[in-house]
């Protein structure tokens, strides 16, 4: 019986400790990230699969698609995004192409209690 570690990284917190762990090797990316388990026995084993698969997630990779592909990369929309290490909120440019935004539109922010709505300044249902 092993026990697994609870505080591997994911999301955007993976992908930049693994390129602030820049040259060492993968199962020491692995152990410094959190994929490792501990045996009953007190032997430390690196997880490289779940590392792997960590690494896929975070990236937006989708290996499991039945979707029809049309040659392009990148990834699609899943409408959830979360706080970067350095406290931003990127949105991405799958949102603001499906809203037609081109760079320079600006937005009024309203902080609620639980949520951030974003307004954008001269769109048509803005109140005079």
């Amino acid at each position: 019986m092993s026990t697994t570690n609870p505080n591997a990284l994911t999301g955007n917190e993976l992908l930049e400790k693994v390129r602030a762990l820049g040259s060492l090797p993968k199962e020491e990316k692995a152990r410094e990230c959190g994929y490792y388990t501990v045996t009953k026995n007190g032997v430390e084993r690196v997880n490289m699969m779940k590392f792997l698969n960590a690494l896929i997630d975070a990236e937006g990779i989708e290996l499991d698609s039945k979707q029809p592909s049309n040659g392009r990369g990148g990834r699609s929309a899943s409408y959830r995004i979360s706080v970067q290490s350095n406290g931003n909120l990127l949105i991405g440019a799958a949102y603001t192409k499906q809203m037609g935004l081109t760079p320079g539109d600006e937005f009024e922010i309203s902080l609620g209690r639980k949520h951030i709505h974003l307004k954008q300044v001269g769109s048509a249902d803005e109140e005079l």
